[in-house]
C-alpha cells in the first residue's frame, strides 16, 4: 500500500515513518499549503488534512492529529495542543506555558490522544486512535521527541519522561505509536 503523508511536520513524518511499517508513505508534495485545523475534535481535523491531500495529489493520505488533555486544566490543551501559546507557538512556547499554568497544581495528570486517519480517493476512511495516561513533569527533561515529549511522563513507563527515552521506547508506549500500530492492523485486515 501507498500513502501520501499530510503532515509537513518533520519530527511527526519521521515518526510516522518509523511506527507505520509495510507502507510506502511519500512525503507531502511541496506545492500543497498547510491545511488550517479548524476542526472541533481531533478526528475532524486529521480527516481535514487526508482530504486536502487526497483532492491534491489524487493518492491515498494518511493524516493524524493529536492533543495532549491535561486534568488540572479541564482537558486542554486538548485540540488546540500545537497551538497552545498562540497559532506561531514553538514547542518551547507550548511547553513554558503549560509549565506556568501548572505550578500551583498538585493534580498533574494527563493523557495524550492520537487519532490516525486514511482517507481513500472514493472517499472511504480507515481510522484508529491510540491514548495513553501519565503525568505533567515540573521542569522539561531530556533532549529527544518534539512537543511536549520533554514533559510527558507516560505511566506504564519507568519515571521517564518521552523526551528521556529513545525512539524504540517512545513508539513502543506512546498515543501516535498505538494509534498507528492500530490504523496498520485495521488497513491490513480483510
Amino acid at each position: 500500500m501507498r500513502l501520501v503523508l499530510a503532515t509537513a511536520n518533520p519530527d511527526k513524518a519521521a515518526e510516522i515513518v518509523a511506527i507505520l511499517d509495510g507502507v510506502e508513505l511519500l512525503p507531502r508534495p511541496p506545492g500543497v499549503s498547510d491545511v488550517a485545523e479548524t476542526g472541533e475534535t481531533l478526528e475532524a481535523n486529521a480527516r481535514l488534512k487526508a482530504v486536502a491531500l487526497v483532492d491534491a495529489t489524487g493518492e491515498p493520505a494518511v493524516a493524524d492529529d493529536t492533543g495532549l488533555e491535561v486534568v488540572a486544566l479541564g482537558g486542554a490543551p486538548g485540540v488546540r495542543s500545537s497551538r497552545y501559546a498562540g497559532p506561531e507557538a514553538s514547542y518551547a512556547d507550548n511547553c513554558e506555558k503549560l509549565v506556568r499554568e501548572l505550578a500551583a497544581a498538585d493534580d498533574r495528570r494527563a493523557r495524550f490522544r492520537t487519532v490516525a486517519l486514511v482517507r481513500f480517493p472514493d472517499g472511504r476512511e480507515v481510522a484508529a486512535e491510540g491514548a495513553v495516561e501519565g503525568t505533567i513533569a515540573r521542569r522539561p527533561r531530556g533532549d529527544a521527541g518534539f512537543g511536549y515529549d520533554r514533559l510527558f511522563v507516560p505511566d506504564e513507563g519507568d519515571g521517564r519522561t518521552f523526551g528521556e527515552m529513545t525512539a524504540a521506547e517512545k513508539h513502543a508506549l506512546s498515543h501516535r505509536g498505538r494509534a498507528f500500530r492500530a490504523l496498520a492492523a485495521r488497513l491490513t485486515s480483510p
